[in-house]
């Protein structure tokens, strides 16, 4: 009993699942002496079957077959492969443990367990040869191979079985090294050819036994036999339907007319599959499907060649034209197959022209999705999500759009065709990569499905014994067990579930689709026509640009190929394609060999689009994604373009601070981030219906951060020098003007008071002297021409205006507001806002302007005629000359300042007795106004809306023009076209920069009345 159970054991471990089964198997009289023999030949053979997939079946149908063997020649050949441990012995293993279907042959025929052997000098059984494959399946039914019309001379039941069992015979060799190999994904095109060959060459033996089965009218007849699906893409499962389509003619010189032809033709297709398909002693090799013909069942199954042209001219739907890419003549008169073939495909590769060919592709594959059996839906192989036709419909899909103008795309094999599709840039080599290795899994593991029993299924099965055995017959990606094989094909569903829906359904390929092929392929005559139809002003520019990007054999100029033509379009969309084009030429001469930049664009949903929309739109966007090209993955996120908190910019800054020690080198990295906030501001107001608050909000939040980097530069920088170990000062930037109210624009200075407060015992004139080092060094560390854009510091808003001092202390601002302050400082530090320092001494400050800002008893009559003397004086001085005033966006009538200095006017005298008000930014300021009643609901809105489409023109202006400074970024453009790229960036339909024009002036109009009424009284 000890000794049994051990033996159980070790078999157990050795991975039968029966263990006393298979202990009793072995015992087996027929089996025995073998076990006993290979043991002693130091080949044991239980270890030898416990690397098959089943080691259960394996050995019970080794025990069937040395039985069937029996004691003589063929037996004794049986037993001496098994007590060797020779490649033979593994591949008869492999077979019995994978297919039961198999190894009931081989138990049938022992003597085909010879066919395993290795044979010295002959190709492999994977090495397919379709002319030896096509020789060998003739010989079997008695044609000659050689003969212009084979006639089979074996004919009747005998040749049915001959063509039947010859076809097995190979198969059983291919399945075995198949079984074997030590990487069967690697090698699973080659299986798949050798059964797709093997499939041709039975059809060609099956149609010469129809024709020995006719009268001699037969010969006078050239019937063409047209492998579709994966027959034609010589991609075949062991198990599959073989669609075909055939082509019948008369034979040259024969007098039997057209529809006698067809006659023949049709009763020779029919005996065919019949050959194939039909019961019969030998079981039948597989349905041979015409289903795929014109008009499917219900069309005549054998056409001549003309009424297939005919049929495909007038009446095919987008789906056969898909299905003619995998067309290849694989039987019967090989000229008219490929006569068929060249006379299909022109019409292949232009169906794509055909109104909404892509998108009625997408809904089919979402149609066939829909009709998965949702029992079988989570277990689809070829079918469902992630399976085998997600990857064949993206491949197919992408070589109908770009095959028309690209030959070197138009393989019918699916894995070839990726490869193709990756040369030529359509895919990048990542996911051609992954799709082709998860292509190769799946279908390795179809092979293992369906090798079990040779039934065709493409289902994964839910047993444990079944997912065990297919598991252990993978020998791929460490599969090896029920376990790793349900976790491994679902990662692979899921990731190539992903890819299809990234590639097929690319915003590029409808669009592309719409294109005639010239413009496709940008055939220069074509282009410059179809580039000054849509707009641009020199399209020879244009063709140069086009060139420099297209030329050669690059990857790079392939991607720009395909993406070209789709955005000269969406450049023609903006209001300056010409400029869009030159930038995107120059964007992309930095970025083209950036491995994710040509990929994003071609594979994203959003990216290019928007690029082409920026680049025709906005000079400064262009400008500006010229320095920080990465920006450009921006555009397919939209999370990327929403404001930066002001506490992750401040966390941001202070890293990349600590890994600088140079003064310049660390302001420079917050004027870096500045220039990248300002950036990502105006790829989203170039890109989206933006209020005016929120550009306003990450401009002001960009310079804020950069203030408080060089504020903690120049300290360090200006106590170093003074030769001290601690700041004799604390310190503390207060930002003023449209900084301060948080409504910066793309062009304003950063206007700021400095303070100080010396700290107890230092010296008071080196706490002076320092801290005027501290305040030039901010404004110079951030105001100099550098690497990076400069930030104006502007701080003539102190007391004195630019004859005081630039820093003060807290006292000497507490002592100069109770004796000098005047009513416009009152009303300049309505705006203050400390954005830099030392906290504590930004409370202190606060509550001492709070007493001068917002007085108690609000602003007195003689400072309130003093401010609208000091407003009139500024509308009748500083207005440029020649500029009407209803075109100035900051002083003219209804403008800015006019609205700005209504709300401080009433700030100033309501602040002290309303709190609600005292806030330093426009819009809230006047909202609370609002809110209590010290400004009707009416007027508020009137300001409010001047004010914010000035505000916005001013922005859209800079945007346009990719100018910062100059007096024309506050007058309203007079020139059509300036006014036309301000109008569309401001969300105006083309043509409407007059919408725009009479909009503003309504506006500014409405709001001075307003003016008018509240300020000048």
């Amino acid at each position: 009993m000890a000794r049994q159970v051990t033996r159980t054991s070790v078999l157990r471990r050795l991975g039968f699942t029966d263990a006393p089964r298979a202990d009793h198997l072995l015992a087996d009289p027929a089996l025995a002496p073998l076990v006993e023999a290979a043991q002693a030949a130091d080949a044991p053979l239980p270890e030898a079957l416990s690397a098959s997939a089943d080691p259960d079946q394996a050995l019970l149908a080794l025990l069937r077959l040395v039985e069937q063997a029996g004691d003589h020649g063929l037996g004794d050949r049986v037993r001496a492969v098994l007590t060797e441990d020779g490649r033979q012995r593994g591949r008869l293993l492999a077979v019995l443990g994978a297919s039961s279907a198999l190894g009931d042959m081989l138990v049938a025929h022992p003597e085909d367990g010879a066919l395993l052997r290795d044979r010295a000098g002959e190709p492999g059984p994977l090495d397919s040869d379709p002319a030896a494959e096509r020789a060998r399946a003739l010989r079997a039914v008695g044609a000659d191979p050689d003969a212009p019309v084979p006639v089979a001379a074996v004919t009747g039941d005998d040749g049915v079985g001959a063509l039947r069992r010859t076809y097995r015979r190979r198969l059983l060799q291919i399945a075995a090294a198949d079984l074997v190999s030590a990487d069967p994904v690697a090698d699973f095109p080659r299986v798949a050819a050798a059964i797709a060959d093997l499939v041709g060459a039975a059809l060609d033996a099956a149609l010469a036994l129809a024709r020995a089965a006719m009268p001699d009218g037969a010969r006078d007849v050239r019937l063409a036999v047209i492998g579709m699906g994966k027959t034609g893409g010589r991609e075949l499962n062991y198990i599959s339907d073989v669609d075909v389509v055939y082509v019948c003619e008369p034979a040259p010189g024969s007098d039997l007319s057209e529809p006698a032809a067809l006659a023949v033709g049709t009763r020779l297709a029919t005996q065919l599959a019949r050959a194939c398909q039909a019961p019969g002693p030998e079981l039948a090799l597989w349905p041979v499907d015409a289903n795929l013909r014109p008009e499917g069942k219900d069309g005549p199954l054998v056409r001549t060649l003309a009424s297939h042209v005919a049929y495909y001219e007038r009446w095919a739907k987008g789906w056969e034209f898909q299905a003619l890419i995998k067309a290849r003549p694989v039987a019967g008169d090989r000229a008219l197959g490929e006569a068929y073939r060249a006379a299909l495909g022109p019409m292949v590769w232009s169906a794509v022209e055909r109104e909404n060919f892509v998108e009625e592709a997408q809904a089919m594959r979402r149609r066939v999705e829909d009709h998965v059996p949702a029992a079988d839906a989570d277990r689809q192989l070829k079918l469902g999500k992630g399976g085998l036709r997600d990857v064949e419909f993206t491949v197919q899909l992408l070589q109908l759009v770009h095959g028309r103008t690209d030959p070197s795309i138009r393989s019918g094999t699916t894995l070839e065709a990726l490869d193709q599709l990756t040369r030529g840039g359509y895919v990048s080599r990542d996911h051609a990569a992954e799709l082709s290795h998860h292509y190769r899994f799946l279908r390795v593991l179809e092979h293992r499905i369906q090798l079990h029993r040779l039934r065709r299924s493409h289902v994964v099965p839910r047993d444990e014994a079944d997912l065990r055995r297919l598991g252990r017959a993978m020998h791929a990606d460490g599969v090896d067990s029920a376990e790793s094989l349900e976790t491994r094909w679902r990662q692979v569903r899921r990731e190539v579930r992903h890819l299809h829906e990234e590639i097929f359904y690319r915003p590029l390929l409808p669009l592309t689709a719409q294109l005639s092929a010239e413009d496709v392929a940008l055939a220069p005559e074509a282009a410059r026509a179809r580039l000054r139809a849509i707009g641009y002003l020199d399209p020879d520019g244009a063709l140069r640009h086009i060139g420099a990007l297209t030329d050669g054999l690059s990857r790079r100029a392939a991607i720009q190929r395909q993406l070209l033509p789709v955005m000269l379009g969406w450049f023609a969309q903006g209001p300056e394609p010409d400029s869009g084009l030159l930038s995107f030429r120059r964007l992309s001469e930095t970025m083209g060999t950036t491995h994710w930049y040509l990929k994003l664009l071609r594979d994203s949903g959003a990216a290019a689009e928007r690029l082409a929309q920026v680049l025709s739109t906005s000079r400064y966007a262009a400008d500006a994604l010229a320095r920080l090209p990465e920006a450009v993955a921006w555009l397919d996120d939209d999370a990327e373009l929403v404001p930066r908190e002001q506490a992750a910019l401040a966390a941001e800054l202070a890293a990349l601070q600590a890994r600088r020690t140079e003064p310049v080198a660390g302001v420079m990295v917050a004027r870096y981030l500045r220039r990248r906030e300002l950036l990502r501001a105006a790829l989203a107001e170039v890109l989206g219906d933006v209020p005016f608050a929120r550009t306003a909000h990450m401009i002001s939040t960009a310079a804020d951060v950069a203030l408080q980097g060089a504020l903690k530069v120049a300290v360090a920088q200006a106590t170093a020098e003074a030769g001290l170990d601690a700041p004799p000062s604390r310190y503390l930037v207060v930002a003023m003007g449209r900084l301060g109210g948080a409504e910066m624009s793309y062009a304003s200075d950063a206007d700021v008071l400095f303070v100080h407060d010396p700290v107890p015992g230092a010296d008071p004139e080196l706490a002076a002297r320092t801290a005027v080092a501290v305040a030039s060094a901010v404004r110079s560390l951030l105001g100099e021409t550098g690497a990076e854009p400069p930030l104006p510091v502007d701080a003539d808003l102190r007391p004195e205006g630019r004859s005081g001092p630039i820093i003060r202390s807290l006292s000497s601002y507490a002592e100069y507001y109770e004796r000098w302050v005047e009513p416009w400082e009152r009303q300049a530090l309505l705006r203050a806002r400390p954005v830099a320092g030392d906290e504590e001494l930004a409370a202190r400050f606060g509550a001492l302007i709070d007493r001068v800002r917002y007085p108690a008893g609000g602003l007195g009559e003689a400072d309130q005629r003093e401010l609208r003397r000091v407003k009139a004086r500024v509308e009748a001085e500083r207005l440029p000359r020649g500029v009407p005033p209803t075109r100035h966006l900051k002083l003219g009538r209804g403008g800015l300042s006019d609205v700005e200095w209504t709300v401080q006017l009433l700030q100033l005298r309501h602040g002290g007795a309303v709190p609600e008000v005292r806030t330093p930014s426009t819009l809230p300021a006047l909202h609370a106004l609002r809110e209590a009643g010290l400004v009707g609901a009416d007027a508020a809105a009137r300001l409010a809306e001047a004010w914010q489409l000035a505000s916005r023109i001013r922005n859209a202006i800079v945007l346009a023009t990719g100018r910062t400074t100059g007096g024309r970024l506050d007058v309203l453009p007079h020139e059509s076209r300036d006014l036309e790229v301000v109008a569309r960036i401001l969300g105006y339909e083309p043509g409407g920069r007059l919408d725009l024009e009479e909009d503003y002036l309504r506006a500014a109009r409405r709001a001075r009345s307003v003016v008018e009424h509240l300020f000048y009284g």
